[in-house]
Order: C-alpha cells, then structure tokens, then sequence
C-alpha cells in the first residue's frame, strides 16, 4: 500500500533516502496501529464482560435507536470511500481534488461526531451516565474512545488540508496522507466491530 500511494506522479522523483525515510515512517505508523488494536481489543473484552451488568438499569435493548446508529455507520462508511478518492487522486496528482475529497470526509467524520455526541448527551439527560452501571461505564469508555479517534482524525485531516494547499503534494506530504488513511480506514474497522459488538448484540 505504501509503494502505491508514494509512486512518484509526473514530474516528480523520489530519492532514494527520502524513499527509506518515507518507508521507515509508514513502518512505525504501523507500529502504532498495532499497539491501538491492543488498547481496543482490551475496551471490547472489557465491555462485553460488564455488558449484563446493568445493576436495575437499561439495557442496551431500551437506550439503543438502531436506525440512528446505522445513520452514524454510513456517514463513518462514506468518509472512508471519499478518503479512497483522496489517495486515487494523490497518485495523479490532482491538489485540489485531494483537498475535495478530505474536505468530503472531513463533513461526513462531523456529522458521525456530532450525531455520536448527541447520543451521549440524551443518555446523560435521562440519568444513563456512564455512572449509572457496569454496562454503561463499558459502553461510554469504548464508543467515546473511539470517538476521541475520530476526533483527533478530524483534526489531522484539517492540518493536511493547509499543508496540501500551502506547499503542494510533496512527498511528506503524500507520506503523511498515507499515514492519515491507514488511521481513518482503522478507525472504520473498529466501528464496525461496536456496531457489531455493542449495538446490534444490545439490541437481540
């Protein structure tokens, strides 16, 4: 997948240090995901083992709109697609067609936040806190860390936006959108596996 995204488009050479160096970045992003399907692997197990504990409370058959979540799902699922388009237009070198389409999945990642936000603000007003139970106490910590993910993914699409519009599709840059897509499509993954786990379990 690196060679592929940091292919040198038309007019463009990659040296070979700066191809080691871009590699050797890719390589330690790896790293790090790795070390983030730990950290989520123990959320998951964490969740399902206090899922039945909800101490007299709701369950997540009573607290969970499935159609609002599948809304959520598709938003998370579409930004993912148009981050596709992003690095299909990175390797013909299209700037401003990169910036679109981060621009794209930059709304759709918004909209799964806010919608993700507005979730837990209804669960807090109707005393469903992450205090109320065992069982919310997992769901809070897994989905809110995921959506701190999210966040923070936000955040980092925003900054390549400047940097893409600013100084071009250099090859750090084009490295670092490679490093933005493997978090983003990692994120989708995990999203999958709550809607799974926790909401579509929560519901039967």
């Amino acid at each position: 997948m690196a060679s592929d995204i940091l292919q040198p488009f038309p007019g463009q050479k990659l040296g070979g240090g700066h191809a080691q160096e871009l590699s050797d970045a890719a390589f330690g992003f790896w790293i790090y995901i790795m070390s983030d399907c730990v950290l989520f692997a123990a959320l998951f197990a964490t969740f399902v083992v206090l899922s039945g504990n909800d101490a007299g409370g709701p369950s997540g058959k009573q607290l969970f709109d499935l159609p609002y979540t599948f809304g959520e799902t598709m938003c998370l699922l579409c930004s993912s697609t148009s981050y596709g388009f992003a690095s299909l237009a990175a390797q013909k070198g299209g700037r401003r067609a990169v910036a679109w389409w981060l621009l794209v999945t930059f709304v759709l990642g918004l909209a799964f936040v806010g919608m993700e936000l507005n979730e837990f603000l209804g669960m807090v007003a109707a005393g469903n806190g992450p205090d109320r139970s065992g069982f919310l106490s997992g769901f809070f910590t897994l989905v809110g860390t995921h959506g701190t993910h999210v966040t923070v993914g936000l955040l980092w699409i925003a900054i390549m936006v400047g940097q893409i519009m600013a100084k071009g599709l250099t090859e750090k840059v084009r490295s670092r959108l490679l490093r933005l897509g493997m978090f983003w499509h990692f994120l989708d993954i995990v999203w999958i596996g709550v809607f799974t786990i926790v909401y579509l379990r929560g519901v039967v």
